[in-house]
């Protein structure tokens, strides 16, 4: 079977050499699919048509291939590259093809008016004191093709808990994800063995700079105090004064001394359920 020319040279590939590139990374992507008829289906191609695609007799119009590209969680370089050469580019995880139809670039490639990069000042329920707030500062910025998060939890969050203090270990990081009706997260500490879960969707108000949702986080439901809480985004200006001062806030604060609007939206009054 004709396979890629050496680096470089792609641009001397035949057209039969390319519908069988196309072809072969396409039977592999399909494998992980239960049924040709079903995955024929879902992409909206003709079987007829998608079986010509599979023998290397033809390769589809611009349009179809940019539908199964982002069907699959790939790009138009399974017309010239095997697609195991494309996994070992660093998309990770989240473009194996167990779970990129479902958790592939559909999810992690989105408008970033859904969710700006930039500085956000976000607030939740303290899950160590109920009658405590924690405000907090994370960056959301995009790197190949992915949205992540960082952040550093609060000192005092992590003295009540006898943890350290130290930057690496009050670091964490997390990846956000496209859904229907906002985004989600995954973040972690470094090494930690738990992990935490948010969800936002925007708030119809102001300059729509806020978010609200949830987070929730991985304890055994024995273990005393919540596992959930209200939680709020507010994108901040784009200058260094408005982050200094959202970073001199950040901490463990009285819930009277969240800003008006995270207090509203947190519903302090009403329990999360």
């Amino acid at each position: 079977m004709p396979t890629t020319s050496p680096a470089g040279d792609q641009g001397d590939l035949k057209p039969v050499e390319i519908r069988n590139i196309f072809g072969a990374n396409l039977r592999q992507l399909a494998t992980t699919y239960p049924s040709v008829a079903g995955l024929c289906r879902d992409l909206g191609i003709n079987r007829t048509q998608f079986n010509r695609y599979l023998s290397g007799e033809s390769f589809p119009r611009p349009d179809v291939l940019h539908r199964i590209c982002q069907f699959f969680g790939t790009d138009a370089r399974i017309l010239l590259e095997p697609v195991d050469q494309l996994r070992t580019g660093g998309e990770g995880i989240l473009s194996h093809p167990e779970i990129a139809p479902f958790l592939g670039r559909n999810s992690t490639e989105f408008d970033p008016a859904l969710l700006p990069s930039g500085f956000f000042r976000f607030s939740r329920l303290s899950f160590v004191d109920s009658t405590m707030a924690v405000m907090g500062l994370v960056y959301v910025y995009r790197k190949d093709g992915f949205t992540f998060v960082r952040g550093y939890e609060a000192r005092e969050a992590m003295r009540q808990q006898g943890m350290a203090l130290d930057g690496a270990s009050r670091e964490f990081r997390g990846i956000f994800l496209a859904q229907e009706q906002g985004v989600a997260a995954l973040i972690a500490r470094r090494g930690a063995a738990t992990c935490s879960f948010n969800f936002l969707s925007p708030v119809a108000a102001f300059d729509n700079n806020f978010w609200e949702g949830y987070v929730t986080r991985t304890i055994r439901e024995a273990i005393s105090g919540p596992r959930a809480s209200r939680m709020v985004y507010e994108l901040l200006p784009r200058n260094s004064r408005a982050i200094l001062e959202a970073a001199r806030s950040t901490g463990l604060v009285g819930l009277d001394q969240l800003p008006p609007f995270h207090r509203r939206l947190l519903r302090l009054n009403h329990p999360f359920s």
